[in-house]
């Protein structure tokens, strides 16, 4: 028995059906293009620089991997990024949230690690071991450790994300970008975001709770405290 060969997909030839057809993919489109949008119109007076950025007790610094146990260069800069501003006096106390699920892999004590000889006093870094995801950081940063406004920083191509869901989770917020040469993985993390805008919208539309959430910790209160 010969099976049927494979042709290619056949287009609608009436007039009405290649309308419809138009019409659908444009409606993908736009559907794709959604929860992007929304992120812009979200963000869109919230960026800042290092140098402009209003002063605020708490700087939130997100994970973005280890190489070898020692902050990514990504990671790198956004901790560079926060050190600057503590330097500067625009923020007291800085929480980096990152991925603990295990125990050989631990963002937070990397990240704690790198600030201390960088200038940031142990006392003034908080750490969230359960910063699994953007949504999860903002939540806890919100629900744990009672902060209400935060300088965030990321690279540029997730800091609106990051913006737009702490803001849904009750952070009001700044982002600062920091920049980085645009090199393979610069391209890979623009792309993701185009895939990651959609989870986001879902995040603030149904407000799930994190992976993690746990108790809450006086870290940051205290650590603010202590500089008053």
């Amino acid at each position: 028995m010969r099976r049927p060969k494979l042709g290619r997909p056949r287009l609608p030839r009436t007039r009405a059906g290649q309308r419809r057809l138009v019409q659908a993919v444009m409606a993908g489109c736009v559907l794709a293009l959604l929860p992007a949008t929304w992120m812009y119109v979200a963000t869109g007076d919230r960026l800042r620089t290092t140098a402009d950025v209003p002063r605020t007790d708490v700087a939130v610094v997100f994970g973005a991997g280890l190489w070898d146990g020692e902050p990514s260069p990504y990671l790198a800069h956004r901790l560079d990024a926060a050190a600057e501003l503590y330097r500067a006096g625009r923020i007291k106390v800085v929480l980096v949230t990152g991925d603990n699920s295990r125990k050989d892999y631990d963002e937070p004590d990397a990240m704690r690690t790198y600030l201390t000889r960088h200038g940031v006093p142990d006392a003034h870094i908080v750490s969230d071991y359960a910063g699994f995801d953007t949504w999860d950081s903002c939540v806890r940063a919100r629900k744990i450790f009672g902060v209400h406004e935060a300088v965030l920083i990321s690279q540029g191509f997730h800091i609106r994300r990051a913006v737009a869901l702490c803001e849904e989770a009750g952070v009001a917020s700044y982002g600062v970008g920091v920049q980085d040469k645009h090199d393979m993985t610069w391209y890979y993390g623009g792309t993701r975001e185009i895939l990651a805008a959609g989870k986001a919208a879902l995040d603030a539309v149904f407000e799930p709770d994190p992976h993690f959430l746990g108790r809450e910790e006086p870290g940051v209160a205290n650590a603010l405290a202590a500089r008053r």
